[in-house]
């Protein structure tokens, strides 16, 4: 989806449309079933009632709005720093042509790069990040609270519904007050079921937001800082110290994001840091990372097609499919003899990136294939490639991305060993 759609377009999306729907179903079957358990023009406790119940529904509705139009912040394609000796500090977004900002990520479904980018949330279509937290995060907190409020109504109407018959051979006819029809006890029981859902799952996202928001963390950035100590203990020799850069105590961190501007402070991209950080802390930490992840690549050559199916049970089996990864991570096609450089690795699964052949990386339309390049695969579709030791560089180095034909030139005899029985498949 292009990050440029912009206005209530954002709103034509199957994300959107579910939670706007469970939000008015839960307000609607509260009001209807509210005017018979505790009518509004009973009294003035009862209006209070309904208002408070209203004025929660508004607010969680208005701020679902507001963080879906206003969006997590773009950085502007082709974006460079300020002094250009700084971009040895940063990474390079192909897709948008530009350097990434310190707390920027490329998003794959916005096809940009967001602005301090915690997720990407299919409920209101756009990402969570700079411009739009607080938004978020008061949806949130609203829905909460206007559910809880929606389910206490449900459960005591529905509770007066089926013992009415009970009140009324009892003498107590004013409790007998809801009357239920076939539809109305269905949506009772349906908003009941909406109501405690909400209550539990946006419970659960408030506490992680709120979490994050605290120790000015994103969720990516969260992965970066438990990467970042996995790589200390590892080398407990390392004189490499590394001190997260934005935490600036749990006060200042939530005046960050919860302020009258609501996160529109600064432009997201230079950030207060600590005593003895910089603006490129992080973003050095994320680079060493990265160096290790191509350290760390292996070579794999695909011996039967792939049909980038998340669920491929005809061409690779039940294991596979069951074996999958739980990620919305895309899954990529692949034919025969394609080459991918793996990073992550899964008992049935690889997650790689395909090498383009030559025809393709000279951008000739005809050869282009449709689809993602980088995704997950299945194991059993490919082998690993032993690269030898003559593709070490007359000074000593390594062709660290090797075009498709080299790989293929350079492993011509792959075949004679499988027929020889040599060739390891990791299966």
């Amino acid at each position: 989806m292009s990050a440029e759609l912009s206005g209530f377009r954002r709103f034509i999306h199957w994300g959107p449309i579910t939670a706007l729907s469970i939000i008015k179903c839960i307000t609607l079957t509260t009001l209807y079933m509210n005017s018979m358990w505790w009518p509004p023009n009973e009294s003035f406790a009862a209006f209070a009632h309904q208002a408070l119940f209203l004025l929660l529904s508004t607010l969680a509705t208005f701020n679902y709005v507001m963080a879906t139009l206003t969006g997590p912040g773009l950085l502007p394609k082709q974006w460079q720093p300020k002094d250009p000796k700084d971009t040895r500090f940063l990474q390079y977004c192909k897709k948008c042509e530009g350097y990434k900002a310190p707390r920027s990520h490329h998003c794959r479904k916005c096809d940009r790069c967001v602005k301090k980018m915690d997720h990407h949330c299919p409920w209101i279509n756009h990402c969570v990040g700079w411009a739009n937290h607080a938004y978020f995060t008061f949806f949130l907190l609203f829905s909460i609270l206007g559910s809880m409020h929606g389910t206490v109504v449900l459960c005591c109407s529905f509770w007066r519904g089926i013992y009415r018959y009970y009140y009324l051979t009892h003498g107590l006819a004013h409790l007998a007050s809801v009357q239920f029809t076939l539809t109305s006890i269905i949506m009772c029981i349906l908003g009941m079921g909406l109501a405690i859902g909400v209550v539990i799952g946006l419970s659960m996202l408030l506490y992680i937001q709120m979490k994050t928001i605290v120790t000015n963390q994103t969720g990516i950035e969260i992965w970066i800082v438990e990467k970042a100590i996995y790589r200390r203990y590892r080398n407990p020799d390392s004189d490499d110290e590394f001190l997260y850069p934005y935490n600036l105590g749990w006060r200042d961190n939530l005046r960050l994001v919860f302020n009258d501007e609501c996160q529109k402070r600064g432009d997201g991209i230079e950030w207060p840091v600590v005593e003895g950080c910089d603006q490129y802390t992080l973003t050095r930490e994320q680079l060493a990372q990265k160096e290790e992840k191509r350290a760390r690549t292996r070579t794999y050559k695909c011996i039967r097609p792939v049909t980038g199916r998340w669920l491929p049970l005809f061409s690779q089996g039940w294991r596979v499919c069951v074996g999958a990864p739980c990620s919305d991570e895309p899954r990529i096609r692949l034919l025969p003899d394609d080459i991918v450089r793996v990073t992550r690795f899964r008992s049935h699964w690889l997650f790689g990136e395909r090498v383009p052949s030559e025809q393709e990386q000279h951008g000739e339309k005809k050869h282009q294939r449709k689809g993602h390049i980088r995704g997950w695969f299945p194991r059993q579709a490919a082998v690993e490639l032993i690269e030898p030791d003559q593709d070490t560089s007359a000074d000593g180095s390594h062709d660290e991305y090797p075009s498709a034909q080299n790989i293929n030139g350079n492993h011509s005899h792959l075949k004679q060993q499988q027929r020889n029985g040599h060739a390891k498949k990791y299966m």
